[in-house]
């Protein structure tokens, strides 16, 4: 009790022998850090935050870390261009290529129009660069081909007659090794994809332009492929990758996407392996944004999407690049991805980096032999955009296990001091990491609670036009419950153990924790290892620090504020990643589908993102005096932000011009005709499907347009092929709530001619059906063998059935002009012991035309059901026919 009674001593204002003494105390109880098993009062003295000065100092910790990355994504040129690039020309090229409208796979504006723009300024170019050091040659490729990818649970495409236009740049010696730099100039239907990707487009033009200007002759070459057909699945791609013949030529490539509309582009996957790419980024590019989390989370397959990356890497066997627009990805494949909404400073960024980045490469000698350093991976990410930090994964392994190595010698020394004796301390770790562990479990289940009591409410993704409202809800939620489970933990379980101690322990706690997701992450050969590696080396190293100040004055204001400055470079990294997910999911979360409640993936996310971020911020929460007007305003907070959203104050959508944040809708006025095993038909109908593509369905349209309602939604008929829906790509288990409104019959002027060719009986006992079909631009073909049947062969791809979709087969299928018919045929062989007879049904096939462009396009009903849709409604909407046969 002695310690006790000097503490008394130095609040009443003690003489400096009286506080050497306290000091001396305070040094022996925290090696005993709390382990010690005699009652004692906790300490609310000298060394303790006050609540109001704990709650300035984190609030304006956390305002300081968002502010520096909210300025760092704002920043989007960092000093003055020096390349040549420039931002006027390649905007001048974007503003032409966009005029022309929505450029679909087989319409005019793709085929035709873009194609000739583009030759036509590349021949300026060669005209312009002929006295030069360099060579321009140029291909128009029309490849035809098929393949099979494990995209959307899996399908087949085909694609015939679709256009490339290749452009070779070479030193007028010649050049034996190539860069590809690929760009894609057509669009989805009703886009006129500015961003997505007429950007990248603009930006290869002007690059080629500078290229070819040099007054040093380069020492390889450079292939830039305009390809158009990558919207159709990754088609043009694989046309010049599998059948160009300057295929064999290419090293390696930059992929240039989009998945939302401006800002910056983010390289968000390299390799595979091939360190030396993710080397010549670090060292070239001047506005470097990247990070490795983001290749190995797309490559999980958790973002549903894909980019001509896959192709190359897959079908080409060669390294690359994927750099992508990832901001606003709320009008992402929308009427508003118009050029207005790019910034020029954002294409002039994208344009330095990338005539940056490839005129490196194209200097290097490594890209000569690029087999010699292809093995290995880089950890790399970049610091707010400011610099780039990259280093070889196996010194990345070793640089982890060394940091986890000294983290557990601090634990392992804490642990083996004499006041320690008997695993007490290992005991209170142990007791403390349990709370710790409960505590996130408790604060999850809280959170998703009210997350799922939002959703039965009807007001699923209020946040959707109002993100932060998202984070005050859910954010107050989690945070609240975390300090209250702390705090609870620490006036009920740790009501006889100082304060000044359990600062200490909980510390110890989350280095112990950040310091096993090190050890996992890196025995599972995740380059994003480094991200607990930050959260161990820097919190450690100022906790060591600081440790004499620590001990002579506790929780003073200094000791916190250094705390907390040592905290900030983990922090803001982290921080940024956290924004790149927010920035990312948060607008997928509007076109995922009516299965995934949108409110449990945003609160969960958000909820991680508070866990993560108040892991070491729960030091200063256990050596504050108290937590109770904490708790209090946040639970205000909560119950007032909950009674609003309750109330439906926030509406999801809005058409707002400067930010729009459309509901995005799929209608197609279609008819629907049913066939029988002699071709007869057995049923007709005909309707306009609507399918909405995110949780809250046709909830508010309906008091906008009275039809649509749950009278005529519709459930899937699985006896019949993809449920007997025209369904343009594989995302029937996505999208399975859908609206059919009855219409009259559509009467394309192209309508499709589908024929049984041939029906033969094969050697090895197998039926052989071959067919024709001719139609639109885009078709797709679903197969739905009979139970007693297997498809064991067909004309596609390697000529293997690939993706058996729960009994189904799905082909795409689109071709550009002056295609001829589409012949296929599909060998059947039965399972059943007994030869099947002539009338027996073996397969159900069904071919559905989709009219997304052209004067088949719209029907004045479906045009009408438009009109009467809000502002705020996106609706993409074409003509279609879906005819089912049997065999």
């Amino acid at each position: 009790m002695e310690n006790d009674s000097t503490v008394r001593r130095i609040k009443a204002g003690g003489t400096q022998q009286n506080a050497s003494r306290a000091n001396k105390g305070f040094q022996e109880q925290s090696g005993n850090n709390g382990c010690d098993d005699t009652k004692r009062k906790p300490d609310f003295g000298l060394y303790l935050l006050s609540e109001g000065i704990l709650v300035v100092l984190i609030a304006t910790f956390i305002a300081l870390v968002w502010g520096l990355v909210h300025l760092s994504v704002q920043q989007l040129v960092i000093g003055k261009s020096t390349g040549g690039f420039s931002a006027t020309k390649a905007r001048g090229h974007l503003d032409h290529i966009t005029s022309l409208g929505p450029r679909p796979v087989g319409s005019l504006e793709n085929e035709v129009q873009t194609v000739n723009y583009l030759l036509g300024q590349i021949e300026r170019i060669r005209a312009e660069t002929a006295p030069g050091h360099h060579l321009i040659t140029v291909d128009v490729q029309r490849p035809t081909g098929s393949f099979s990818i494990d995209f959307l649970g899996g399908f087949t495409s085909y694609y015939d007659k679709i256009t490339n236009i290749a452009v070779k740049l070479e030193p007028k010696s010649g050049a034996k090794h190539f860069m590809l730099a690929n760009c894609h100039f057509d669009t989805v239907a009703n886009s006129p994809g500015a961003s997505d990707d007429a950007v990248s487009c603009a930006v290869m033009l002007e690059v080629l332009r500078c290229l070819a200007n040099l007054s040093t002759p380069l020492q390889h070459g450079v292939v830039f492929l305009f390809n158009g057909a990558e919207e159709n699945v990754l088609q043009a791609s694989h046309g010049f990758i599998t059948q160009h013949p300057w295929a064999s030529l290419i090293r390696a490539f930059i992929n240039l996407e989009a998945a939302g509309v401006g800002g910056k582009e983010v390289v968000f996957q390299t390799g595979p392996e091939n360190p030396w790419l993710v080397q010549a980024y670090v060292r070239a590019a001047r506005h470097p944004f990247a990070s490795v989390v983001g290749q190995e989370v797309f490559q999980s397959g958790i973002i549903p999407s894909d980019t001509d990356f896959r192709i190359y890497r897959d079908f080409g066997n060669i390294p690359g690049i994927d750099l992508a627009f990832i901001e606003n990805g709320y009008i992402y494949h929308t009427k508003y991805d118009t050029p207005d909404r790019i910034l020029t400073d954002s294409i002039q960024r994208a344009g330095d980096n990338i005539l940056a980045v490839l005129k490196h490469l194209v200097m290097s000698e490594k890209l000569a032999d690029s087999s010699e350093y292809r093995h290995g991976n880089m950890v790399f990410f970049d610091l707010l955009g400011v610099f780039m930090v990259a280093y070889p994964a196996r010194v990345g392994t070793i640089i982890n296990y060394m940091t986890a190595v000294v983290a557990l010698f601090y634990l392992g020394k804490r642990c083996s001091l004499p006041s320690n004796g008997g695993g007490r301390y290992v005991r209170e770790l142990a007791y403390a990491t349990g709370v710790t562990i409960v505590s996130w479990f408790v604060t999850m289940l809280s959170v998703l609670i009210v997350a799922l009591l939002v959703s039965l409410l009807g007001q699923s993704m209020f946040w959707y036009n109002h993100f932060y409202m998202s984070v005050i809800l859910y954010g107050s939620a989690a945070v609240g419950k975390l300090i209250l489970v702390h705090s609870l933990a620490k006036n009920l379980y740790y009501g006889s153990v100082r304060r000044l101690e359990l600062g200490e322990l909980f510390f110890d706690v989350n280095l112990l924790l950040w310091c096993c997701a090190l050890v996992s992450l890196n025995q599972q050969g995740l380059c994003s290892a480094y991200v607990p590696l930050l959260m161990v080396a820097f919190p450690l190293a100022v906790k060591m620090m600081l440790t004499a100040e620590f001990r002579q004055r506790g929780a003073s204001l200094k000791y916190s504020v250094l705390y907390l400055l040592g905290l900030a470079l983990p922090y803001l990294h982290s921080a940024f990643l956290i924004w790149v997910v927010f920035e990312i999911f948060t607008p997928i979360l509007g076109r995922s589908g009516t299965e995934i409640p949108p409110d449990v993936v945003l609160a969960s996310l958000i909820t991680l993102g508070s866990i993560f971020l108040f892991s070491y911020l729960l030091h200063l929460i256990y050596l504050a005096k108290s937590t109770k007007w904490i708790l209090a305003s946040l639970g205000s907070v909560f119950i007032v932000m909950l009674i609003l959203v309750s109330c439906g104050m926030f509406f999801p959508y809005t058409a707002n011009p400067a930010s729009p944040r459309p509901k995005r809708v799929f209608v197609q006025h279609t008819t629907r005709t049913f066939h029988g095993l002699n071709g007869e038909v057995e049923g007709k109908d005909s309707g306009l499907w609507i399918n909405s593509f995110d949780y809250t369905g046709m909830r508010y349209i309906t008091p906008h347009v009275p039809e649509i309602n749950d009278t005529v939604r519709i459930k899937c008929q699985e006896q019949l092929p993809f449920c007997g829906y025209p369904w343009f790509l594989p995302v029937k288990f996505l999208v399975k709530k859908n609206w059919y409104v009855p219409a009259s019959d559509v009467s394309p002027k192209s309508p499709v001619v589908f024929q049984l060719v041939s029906k033969q009986e094969t050697e090895w006992g197998t039926t052989k059906l071959s067919f024709e079909v001719k139609g639109p631009s885009h078709m797709s073909l679903y197969l739905k063998p009979h139970a007693n049947t297997l498809l064991s062969s067909w004309s596609f791809g390697n000529g293997t059935p690939q993706f058996d979709l729960n009994g189904e087969y799905f082909i795409f299928y689109s071709h550009g002009l002056d295609a001829p018919a589409w012949n296929f045929w599909l060998e059947i062989q039965s399972t059943s012991p007994e030869h099947p007879s002539e009338a027996e049904e073996m397969i159900l096939l069904a071919i559905a035309s989709h009219y997304i462009f052209g004067e088949d396009h719209k029907t004045p009903e479906l045009s009408d059901l438009l009109k009467r849709f809000p502002a705020w409604v996106f609706a993409s909407s074409w003509v279609s026919t879906y005819d089912m046969y049997r065999f």
